[in-house]
């Protein structure tokens, strides 16, 4: 219940404005200011009590307790692979706008030092220290990758592409990039511990982050030229092959040309044909709109969706896997607007997509690793065009081919692909590639024109029957039964029919039960108890038996193959039979309350959860006379109905 509480008291702050740039979240509630102003009144240097030295803070493996690389060392700066975040801050420095984000003013190595800096990040940390925080220990950031470090930094989208596999119009996604405000790296591999940062005969430097700044083509020699500048940013060690510095191709290049076409020191130009063959990936980072400043650029249109898999409710694996596939987080977007590319004869909207798994690198102090995690993506079928509260069903998907997918389903925290996608509105649907897997992740959708992202569910509603039997309806065999067991009151209490029940599914081996609880016994009296005396009358018994009877049959019909218990897939189309429209989050909440440990539910916690739930909406239906979907109580009339 806790947690419950928890999710919904910071999606309530999510939803005022915590969390933003305007309104960072403090990590752990420390205050820079306080603690920097505690630390100059008693003139000595900040030491964070939250992440102290000892061996848990360097790592849980290679660089754990245990380890023999950590006996008798006195660690001064921990060595790990973390390449990848030094490569997304040189990047970083390129754009002061992103920068003064990420590094706030009013601090520095002057007089007011005290050894304590603080950073803002956007989607997770990313100053060293910090990302070492954030993610447990040292050794957790090791084997990312400068994308995430991108992502990390400026809270955009990052693309990596391998040059020897690169699509034909990536020259022209460069180009769009860099009028777009993106950040972006490339670098050339090693192919040994010896090759890191040696420097080729054309002066390139192996296993180093290089930035590219600029593309732009030029007429030469009756051809136009394309071209891309990249920047070393050690300031020095530049190309020297074919359109570097005072190469003899510029003198085949107009002054006026060649006067547009400028570099600083430790940037290069170089043939877009000699980078693909000379370099071996590149990164673009696409940046939210509010991270620009500048008119100059083209904004790109971004939005972002949170979710999460919960085994046996909303973690439904790949399309491998039809029967539960269906089950996953499902988001809308919706496509209007044509990119302007007067140069490109295709005709769509370019849409990046990318999915996060989020928290998994602090887990691996806990022997967790990187789910492998994609999506896929499919039209909307048209008579659902414009509807958010709709969650299609597993026919939808067996009879339907995906439009389009991630380009592959990968163990990294981040899959993100570029698509050009026709107008239109279009499915995502984010999962594992096995199914049952826990994890929390965040769907984000840039597109170059403006777009609109919606989450799909069902709706939180219950279309239920309240078939009542009056007394006069009561056969009477039945009332010869309840006689009997009632006694003079002609009243039975929760004790009594719990025995009747138990007594009653104890006999069949077709349904697996393994007996009625009191507690359930008790919900059903409160929901079916007019008179307010704890008791149930005839009518009123024979009400519920004719409601357990009905429920028996759904649970039957959905016992797909006969084992006398239900699944929680079935679980969820047996809850749509009998009335009960609910989400995904209230299904992971079922499924965590009623399930069994091997997701199964049987015949009395399956009943258990519709009583439950009908009592649930009644109550609520009850005290919301206007039909407005919200409702206000005192901690006293709170307390009331909880306890219930």
């Amino acid at each position: 219940m806790s947690g419950v509480a928890s999710t919904l008291a910071k999606n309530r702050a999510h939803e005022a404005g915590f969390g933003t740039n305007a309104n960072a979240v403090k990590y752990l509630n420390q205050n820079f200011e306080s603690l920097r102003s505690e630390c100059l009144s008693r003139g000595e240097l900040f030491c964070d009590p939250t992440y102290p030295s000892a061996p848990e803070s360097l790592g849980f493996n290679e660089l754990g307790p245990r380890s023999s690389k950590t006996r008798g060392i006195q660690w001064k700066r921990p060595g790990v692979s973390d390449c990848w975040l030094l490569a997304a801050i040189a990047s970083l420095t390129l754009n002061e706008d992103v920068l003064s984000r990420v590094v706030p003013s009013n601090q520095g190595f002057g007089q007011d030092y005290a050894g304590i800096f603080h950073f803002q990040s956007f989607v997770y940390c990313m100053k060293f220290n910090v990302s070492v925080r954030v993610n447990g220990c040292y050794e957790a950031l090791s084997g990312g990758s400068t994308t995430e470090g991108f992502e990390d930094f400026t809270g955009g989208i990052a693309e990596m592409y391998e040059l020897k596999s690169a699509p034909p119009n990536l020259f022209q996604i460069i180009r769009k990039a860099l009028d777009s405000g993106a950040l972006l790296g490339c670098s050339i591999d090693i192919t040994s511990a010896a090759d890191s940062e040696a420097i080729t005969n054309q002066k390139l430097v192996k296993g180093h982050a290089y930035s590219l700044t600029g593309a732009i083509e030029v007429n030469y020699k009756g051809r136009k030229e394309k071209l891309v500048r990249v920047r070393n940013p050690w300031g020095q060690v530049e190309w020297t092959g074919a359109w570097s510095d005072n190469s003899s191709e510029w003198n085949a290049v107009s002054p006026s040309e060649h006067e547009i076409v400028k570099s600083e020191d430790g940037e290069f130009w170089m043939s877009f044909s000699d980078f693909v063959r000379h370099y071996s990936r590149i990164e673009i980072c696409t940046l939210t709109p509010d991270t620009l400043t500048s008119d100059a650029v083209k904004h790109w249109s971004s939005s972002k969706f949170d979710g999460t898999w919960r085994r046996g409710s909303t973690a439904g694996g790949c399309r491998n896997h039809p029967y539960t596939f269906w089950m996953n987080p499902q988001f809308k977007i919706k496509l209007e607007e044509e990119d302007d590319d007067p140069d490109d004869n295709e005709v769509g909207c370019s849409v990046v997509i990318g999915l996060i798994q989020k928290n998994q690198r602090k887990l691996r102090k806990a022997g967790e690793d990187m789910h492998t995690i994609g999506y896929a993506i499919y039209e909307v079928p048209p008579q659902f065009h414009g509807q958010k509260e709709v969650h299609l069903d597993k026919n939808y998907f067996l009879s339907n081919a995906q439009k389009a997918r991630s380009e592959t389903f990968s163990n990294l925290r981040e899959i993100s692909t570029r698509f050009k996608l026709p107008p239109g509105e279009y499915l995502i649907v984010p999962s594992t590639f096995e199914p049952h897997k826990n994890g929390d992740f965040c769907v984000r959708v840039f597109s170059e024109k403006q777009s609109e992202m919606q989450q799909c569910d069902d709706p939180v509603e219950a279309d239920i029957e309240d078939e009542i039997v009056s007394e006069a309806e009561v056969d009477s065999g039945f009332r010869g039964l309840f006689t009997k067991l009632a006694g003079d009151d002609m009243e039975i209490s929760s004790f009594e029919i719990r025995t009747i029940l138990n007594k009653i599914v104890s006999k069949r081996t077709d349904i697996k039960t393994d007996g009625f609880s009191l507690d359930t016994c008790r919900i059903m009296v409160n929901l079916m108890d007019d008179s307010g005396n704890g008791k149930l009358g005839l009518a009123e018994f024979a009400t519920l038996w004719k409601k357990i009877q009905k429920y028996l049959i759904i649970y039957k019909k959905n016992d797909m193959d006969g084992s006398g218990c239900m699944s929680t897939p079935e679980m969820r189309m047996a809850l749509k039979e009998t009335g009960f429209s609910l989400n995904d989050t209230l299904h992971q909440l079922l499924a965590a309350r009623y399930g069994e440990a091997d997701m199964t539910i049987d015949f009395d916690n399956f009943v258990a959860c519709l009583m439950r739930l009908e009592m649930m909406f009644k109550v609520f239906k009850k005290i919301d006379i206007d039909k407005s979907g919200f409702i206000e109580l005192t901690l006293n009339q709170w307390l009331m109905f909880a306890m219930i």
